[in-house]
């Protein structure tokens, strides 16, 4: 199967363009935002739209910011230290889902506290509609013909562009699929039948940990890097890492709750 013909860049004014993976990250922070808005109507909650406003402002920034951390302290770090410049050239790509995390936690973190709201209550509520986003991401990279998968030969494989005479797996499409749709369905439902504050947040770290674990068995590793110990990707070694803290986190929530 031959990768359908689909242009990355939806439009071109001059030296401006319009891609679709720009626009995957918007699609997927209006549907959090509004999804967001839309649990706090129903449960009647007491939290306001401008707090809302002010902390997705603060998300999207941690994100943005930790996500190309990320990408540069874990996969490509002797590039940027021998081209320093290329830091802040953000559309020649590079961005990390484990950075952008670590980013929007922090972001997060310091302005919930700073308005004296509870931490885990508030993450529980964003949380569920973060799976959004990573499908919407995913759907960008397979638009982008980037991050494909290993050499198959299954019906649906697919010859990327750039990528040689080889039908591959169209894993972007397996993560969108897997982290995205089946982990929301799962959140969505479970984030009304949770325990205690925190919970969804910690079921979140533990079920991405897996999913993306297992995705990257049908992924191709980045090539700077290869794999670790000839067996992992890079990816999976930090979706180890990010399913151990969630289980430590669950752990450490019952404790503190009981």
């Amino acid at each position: 199967m031959r990768f359908p013909d689909i242009d990355p860049v939806i439009v071109k004014i001059g030296p401006l363009s319009l891609r679709w993976y720009g626009l995957m990250y918007i699609f997927g922070f209006a549907s959090s935002y509004l999804l967001v808005l839309y649990q706090i109507k129903k449960k009647s909650l007491n939290i306001s739209r401008n707090f809302i406003d002010d902390l997705y402002f603060y998300l999207i920034l941690g994100l943005i910011i930790g996500a190309r951390l990320g990408y540069i302290l874990f996969y490509n770090l002797e590039f940027y230290l021998k081209n320093p410049f290329e830091v802040f050239i953000i559309w020649h790509g590079g961005m990390s889902f484990h950075g952008g995390l670590v980013g929007t936690l922090i972001a997060g973190y310091i302005y919930i506290k700073k308005k004296k709201m509870d931490f885990f209550k508030i993450s529980d509520l964003i949380i569920p509609t973060c799976p959004i986003g990573l499908a919407f991401g995913r759907i960008g990279n397979f638009i982008n013909k980037e991050l494909y998968g290993k050499p198959s030969s299954l019906p649906w494989a697919m010859v990327f562009p750039g990528a040689g005479e080889v039908s591959r797996h169209p894993s972007q499409l397996y993560e969108a699929f897997l982290e995205g749709l089946i982990l929301f369905i799962i959140l969505w439902f479970y984030k009304d039948r949770k325990k205690y504050d925190g919970d969804v947040f910690a079921l979140f770290i533990i079920l991405y940990g897996i999913f993306r674990f297992f995705c990257e068995f049908f992924r191709e590793p980045d090539p700077q890097i290869g794999y670790i110990i000839n067996i992992f990707t890079m990816g999976q070694v930090l979706s180890f890492l990010m399913f151990c803290a969630g289980c430590v986190l669950k752990l450490y929530i019952r404790k503190i709750k009981d």
